[in-house]
């Protein structure tokens, strides 16, 4: 009986540190400045892509190196990943030596697969996303809702609980979505550092988003 306490209390003990390490995690937004930031963009097919592209255009060069994450079937963002760097390195010169990178790991859900079968997906997915993110270590995780950025996020959020380094995380809704979040954005508007809104409507339902109106 005192061996199952003492085991029941040591467990105790380590669910309340891990709790109280997910929660300090959360709440610290401490960021030094500097002159460059190691990026890691999570894209998705179709719309995702393209939004997160617009957006990452709008930003300066000092957002390097750029990591891209894509699902390994998905050969279309990666032909539009390298679109846009060629592109962006003929328009400005300063961005032509901005060194990029495309990684892959499985997607967490394919289209018309079983919800089951889901959690299976996306923990294998998680645990090969774990290493990647051990081996970039971003300061910035930029995602907007493709499935694939639910074990980055995961993964980026567990380098932080362990000490590793604190990776801050920017999760920006779809504009598509005008009055509920995705599935991706219910479950990491408790996750991200910021959670960023296009339309008044979800700012209203959702307070602690950020809303700066249409950015792609």
């Amino acid at each position: 009986m005192v061996c199952v306490l003492i085991l029941a209390a040591a467990a105790g003990a380590v669910a309340a540190f891990l709790i109280l390490r997910i929660w300090v995690v959360l709440r610290s937004r401490d960021f030094t400045p500097r002159e460059s930031l190691s990026i890691l963009v999570v894209a998705g097919s179709g719309g995702h892509t393209t939004e997160i592209l617009r957006l990452l255009g709008s930003l300066s060069s000092a957002y390097s190196p750029r990591h891209y994450v894509i699902a390994d079937t998905d050969e279309m963002s990666a032909n539009k990943i390298n679109s846009f760097e060629l592109d962006r390195a003929d328009r400005d010169p300063s961005n032509m030596y901005t060194k990029y990178y495309i990684h892959r790991i499985p997607r967490s859900r394919e289209v018309r697969q079983s919800w089951p079968s889901t959690v299976f997906t996306t923990l294998h997915s998680m645990w090969l996303s774990f290493p990647l993110i051990h081996q970039v270590k971003p300061d910035l995780v930029l995602c907007n809702g493709p499935g694939t950025c639910v074990p980055i996020c995961v993964s980026a959020l567990l380098l932080g609980i362990l000490g590793i380094k604190k990776v801050i995380i920017v999760y920006v809704e779809s504009i598509c979505r005008v009055e509920t979040l995705s599935l991706s954005g219910k479950i990491l508007f408790h996750l991200s550092d910021y959670f960023i809104v296009q339309w008044p409507a979800l700012k209203e339902k959702y307070p602690k988003s950020v809303y700066l109106g249409r950015i792609v």
